[in-house]
This record gives structure tokens, C-alpha cells and sequence, in this order.
């Protein structure tokens, strides 16, 4: 007898042996964990999916994604195109669909009007939380919304640098002057770490200043606000007009920049693990 065991069964048995470990009736869909104490399975933490906005990119979540994880939520920080509110929404939404079981969405800045637009009739997002972000209304552009409440962000816009971009239908790509970018958006954080982040922006199209937002999220999503009360690139006055009425009532003021989740990662993470308990 050969005492070799061939590819296909040797497949088989672990699979049956994986198996064996699901619980009874465990929904493939939804991830179940088993508690120490009783064997009793749980549903798991919610994904939180980080969303960042202009001029930045995923690593801008670098820190508050280590303290989530360490508190054992799964996390995901999608890179954002920045193309446009409709294009970038779409891309958020189908995003969105691949993931199993609840979602707290988190957006920053820009980011903000993105999961506005994107978390719209998913049922599995069940908090959205605005980090230093705009929360527009139904047919609201985010320049609007930035001009909330006589919000002026007129500093910011006279420097700005624009560039072509190939086959835009003449829309331009904007990215903030290096020399500002510290003090006009994250001005309390290290400055060898803004000086790095100026150096890696991601350009916004000027497409995306004029992006209509549809049906919001958050007038059936139950919504989070972090008001940065220091902020240079989104008016504070905007910043808590916008809080006011998405929030309704769940909001956090700090002394912070527009980049909160860069200099306060801890304050930033326990709004995120607020909503993500009530959900």
C-alpha cells in the first residue's frame, strides 16, 4: 500500500477540519467570535472604514488605525480618487458593497461629503463619523457648505497650486503650497511630519468643488461630529453649522487643525469607538 496521500484528499481533510470549527448555524455572512467564558458566539466589531480627504492619503489614518485595531476592530483605509464627488462616491459605495457585516464609516475633510453620498441606502452602514469634514445637504456643493454660517476659506483657496490633467474635460488638479500646508492644515502636529505630508499630497480635482451632493446619508444614518475649533482649511463656524444638523447632538470639539486624526489620534479614535458602540 502507497503511503502517500494525494493533493485532493489531503485538501479535503482540512477543509472538513475548517469547517468543523464554524459554529452551528453561523451565517456566512456575518463573522461570529466564540466568548472564553460561555462558548457562546458573538457578533463581531464592526469594519471601520477610514475615508481621507484632499491633498492626503490613507497614512494620514496611520495612528488611528493602529489604536482601533489594538482594541480589536477590523479596519480598512480605502484610497480615495479624488476625481470628482460623483466618480469618488460611486467608487465608495461599490467599496462598500464587498464588505460583510457593519460598517462605522469615518471621513475626513472632503472625505466627508464622500461617505455623505456613498452610505446612502446600505443597510450595513450603521454610524458615519466626521472628522474636521463636510457633511453637505441634498444639492450642496462643499463650497457651499464650507460658507455655512459666513465660513471663509479664502486663505486656503489663494493657495492653492493648480495643474492640467490629461483628458479632464479641462478640469485641473489643485494641491495645497507646500510652504503653507503646515499651517493651514495641520498646524499642531509635528512640523517634520507636515513638512513630509506636503511633500505627498494627493491633488484634488476642481471638479470636486462644484460636485452636487444627493440624498445625505446622515438624515437616516445616526451621525458623529469632531469640530476642529482650530482649523484652517474648513471654517470652524462651517465645521459646527454642518455638526448641528447631521449630528444631532453627537458632537466633540477640540482644539485642534484640520488634520485631527494626524495630531490627536487618541481623541479622533474613542469619537470612532463611541459611534461604534452605539451602533
Amino acid at each position: 500500500m502507497s503511503l502517500r496521500i494525494s493533493r485532493v484528499a489531503l485538501v479535503g481533510a482540512v477543509a472538513a477540519s475548517v469547517l468543523a470549527l464554524i459554529p452551528a448555524g453561523a451565517s456566512a455572512g456575518v463573522p461570529v467570535t466564540a466568548t472564553a467564558a460561555t462558548g457562546r458566539t458573538a457578533a463581531a466589531k464592526p469594519t471601520v472604514v477610514l475615508v481621507h480627504g484632499a491633498w492626503a492619503d490613507a497614512s494620514g489614518w496611520s495612528d488611528v488605525t493602529a489604536q482601533l485595531q489594538a482594541k480589536g476592530y477590523p479596519v480598512i483605509a480605502p484610497a480615495n480618487p479624488l476625481r470628482g464627488l460623483d466618480e469618488d462616491s460611486d467608487y465608495l459605495k461599490s467599496f462598500l458593497s464587498t464588505i460583510k457585516g457593519p460598517i462605522v464609516l469615518v471621513g475626513h475633510s472632503y472625505g466627508g461629503a464622500v461617505i455623505t453620498d456613498a452610505a446612502t441606502g446600505n443597510p450595513n452602514v450603521k454610524s458615519l463619523v466626521y472628522i474636521a469634514a463636510y457633511a453637505p445637504d441634498e444639492g450642496e456643493t462643499i463650497a457651499q457648505a464650507g460658507a455655512l454660517a459666513g465660513g471663509d476659506n479664502s486663505v486656503l483657496v489663494s493657495h492653492l497650486v493648480t495643474r492640467p490633467y490629461p483628458n479632464s474635460g479641462g478640469y485641473l488638479d489643485s494641491t495645497v503650497d507646500p510652504e503653507w500646508f503646515p499651517k493651514l492644515f495641520a498646524a499642531d502636529a509635528p512640523l517634520s511630519k507636515t513638512r513630509l505630508m506636503a511633500t505627498q499630497q494627493r491633488p484634488l480635482s476642481t471638479l470636486a468643488f462644484t460636485g452636487k451632493t444627493g440624498v445625505p446619508a446622515w438624515k437616516s444614518i445616526p451621525s458623529y461630529y469632531l469640530v476642529s475649533l482650530d482649523d484652517q482649511t474648513i471654517p470652524p463656524v462651517a465645521e459646527k453649522a454642518m455638526a448641528a444638523r447631521a449630528a444631532k447632538g453627537h458632537t466633540v470639539e477640540i482644539h485642534s487643525s484640520h488634520a485631527a486624526m494626524v495630531a490627536h489620534p487618541a481623541t479622533v479614535t474613542s469619537l470612532i469607538v463611541r459611534a461604534a458602540r452605539a451602533s
